[in-house]
Order: structure tokens, then sequence, then C-alpha cells
């Protein structure tokens, strides 16, 4: 018999692991951003292989749908000076390489023997009757693996706040900037002004 799920978990898996190289090796932030939508494709994917579907919907819908749409507009309206990023990144590198390295170790640690169990005695648990798959998700998510799903948050935020700080480069000159105090103490004296004009006659 022809082994059609091991086959198809193969493909994608390849599959997320090219994207997401081609995501980091790409010179282009747009063909960079179209690799990681392709990555999020293939991802959901495998989570349907496992019978994940609230996952692999929420992957394609929310993230391919709408955030890395964001993501690719905001992208193709910047006007990014790469020389500028280089040099940053030139100048955070050695503090990326140790977090790199960090992060490697963390990995190697948690995957080691003892630490996973016999993945080829492992089988998936069937859905139980009147229990959906999001409602299990959930349950697993905030009691078993809630340290872990904040430590993810936290992960993500200090992500954003890297890549912010990354990408701005100073205000600009020559730029109009919104004063807040002066547009709160404006009255309709300061705006508006009636003029009164002869009416003519024909």
């Amino acid at each position: 018999m022809f082994p059609v799920y091991q086959v198809v978990f193969f493909f994608f898996a390849a599959l997320v692991v090219a994207a997401s190289a081609m995501v980091i090796f790409s010179r282009n932030p747009v063909r960079a951003v179209l690799f990681l939508v392709l990555a999020f494709f293939a991802s959901s994917v495998l989570w349907m292989l496992i019978q994940a579907e609230f996952l692999a919907l929420v992957l394609i819908f929310v993230y391919v749908g709408a955030v890395m749409t964001l993501f690719l507009f905001v992208v193709m309206m910047l006007n990014i000076d790469l020389s500028r990023q280089q040099e940053k990144f030139v100048r955070f590198l050695p503090f990326a390489l140790l977090v790199m390295v960090v992060f490697v170790g963390t990995l190697v640690a948690a995957y080691l023997p003892h630490h996973l169990p016999d993945l080829a005695a492992t089988a998936l648990v069937p859905t139980a009757d009147g229990v959906s798959n999001t409602e299990q998700l959930g349950e697993l998510l905030f009691t078993n693996y809630l340290y872990e799903f904040e430590i993810a948050g936290a992960i993500l935020l200090v992500a954003i706040i890297a890549s912010i700080s990354l990408a701005f480069t100073g205000r600009k000159p020559n730029t109009k900037v919104q004063n807040i105090e002066k547009q709160h103490a404006a009255t309709k004296q300061d705006r508006l002004r009636i003029i009164k004009m002869q009416a003519e006659n024909k």
C-alpha cells in the first residue's frame, strides 16, 4: 500500500524548512514575506495531519489571511534603507549570536531522549464524543502548558520591541507631526471665521 500519509508529511515538512530558510536568506523583504506565507501554509497542512484542525484554520485565516497581508503591505509601503539596516545588523551581530547559541542549546536540552516519550509507540488520541478539538486544545493550553504559553507571549513581545527598535531610523526632517496639546486647546473662535458679504443685485 502506498504510504500517502508519510509522503505528504515529509513533503510539507521539507517545504516548511526550505521556506523558513528563504525567509532568512532572501535579500528582498517582499520575497521574504511571501516565503513566510508559504511556510505558514505548509505548517497548516502539518497541523491537519495531526488532527489539529483549529490550529490549521487559525494559521490560514488569521496569519496568512490577515497578519501576513498587513506585513506585506507595510513592507511594500516602507522605503527601507538597506545600508543602514546592514549597519545595525553588524552592530548587534555578537548579541544575536549569543542569543542564537542559548536558543539552540535550550532546544538541544529539551529534545534529549529522556525528555521525550517513545514517539514510535505514541498514537493520536481520538477526539471524545461531544468534545471539540478547540475545547481540548484550550484545556491543555491553559492547564498543562500555561507557563510555556506565557513564555511564548513574552518572547513575541520582545521580538516586536526588537524589530521596532531596529527598523526605527529616527524622525526625518520636514515631516508633519501632531501637536496633541495644541489640538485640544483649539477653540471655535480660533478656527471659525464668519465673513459678511454684501448681496449682489442682478
